[in-house]
């Protein structure tokens, strides 16, 4: 049976960050995630993850200035001694919080750029090594341009060839299937292809990224096959409610912690 993890960033928005962990946990979840832990102290997100007996699934290396509009810095020239500093400032968090993987952002850049190219590269192998020492997987996540116009990282086949050729055991991809629906399509496909190379899954409905109870996609169908599959991780529910959080929490009936 999969295990979801609350995304805090986009789910029970009606509590304060801290005070979602509880509301996730009282609404079954057994995990969460988000994007972001940095404007709250390590110990406080660990005294919530403790108190309500939650994992840590997954968050996101600082990105670079988000208000000013970056999406990460990996694949910015001259940015490599500040990615230094902020996998340090990361991995504090991560031993806080215990979580395995993080997910390293591309950032806005041409994919074509040879000098982006090479940055990213750089950030990669260096990202992904401080965190093997830890026993860390880095994750690399296609995003699609429509949610992020000029984001580097806009195609799976991109990040499939990076971790084959990359060939290190802690570098993975992070398969967001609203994102794969959007990009390429081909869902149930690619999650066969694709799966001995995924760390992490993320959902939503497509196009409107709310509940995954309808739309495009036949969700039921793939929570089916991501078990038969033997997928064994996390799966990240990275959606934006309808309404009230609780109130779409219908599809998720079958599958909460009593």
């Amino acid at each position: 049976m999969p295990v979801f993890a609350a995304n805090l960033t986009m789910m029970f928005n009606e509590w304060a960050f801290l005070d979602r962990f509880d509301a996730a946990a009282d609404a079954g979840f057994s995990a969460v995630e988000y994007l972001f832990p940095y404007e709250a102290v390590p110990e406080a997100i660990a005294e919530r993850l403790a108190r309500n007996n939650l994992q840590q699934a997954l968050f996101n290396l600082p990105p670079g200035d988000w208000a000013a509009g970056e999406r990460g810095i990996a694949a910015l020239p001259g940015r490599f001694d500040q990615l230094k500093a902020d996998v340090g400032r990361a991995l504090d968090y991560a031993a806080a919080t215990g979580v395995k993987r993080l997910h390293l952002m591309a950032g806005i850049a041409n994919p074509q750029d040879q000098d982006a190219s090479s940055s990213y590269r750089r950030s990669v192998a260096y990202t992904a090594g401080r965190l093997g020492e830890e026993g860390i997987d880095l994750l690399l996540e296609p995003i699609n341009g429509r949610n992020m116009p000029g984001y580097f990282l806009n195609d799976f086949a991109m990040a499939e060839r990076l971790v084959a050729e990359c060939g290190l055991p802690n570098l993975k991809l992070q398969f967001d299937i609203y994102h794969r629906q959007i990009l390429h399509g081909d869902v149930a496909m690619a999650l066969r292809r694709l799966l001995p190379v995924t760390g992490h899954i993320q959902i939503a409905s497509v196009p409107s990224r709310n509940e995954p109870d309808g739309e495009e996609l036949n969700y039921p169908y793939l929570f089916s096959e991501i078990d038969r599959l033997g997928y064994d991780g996390f799966i990240g529910c990275e959606y934006i409610p309808r309404g009230h959080t609780l109130d779409g929490l219908g599809w998720f009936a079958p599958f909460a912690r009593s």
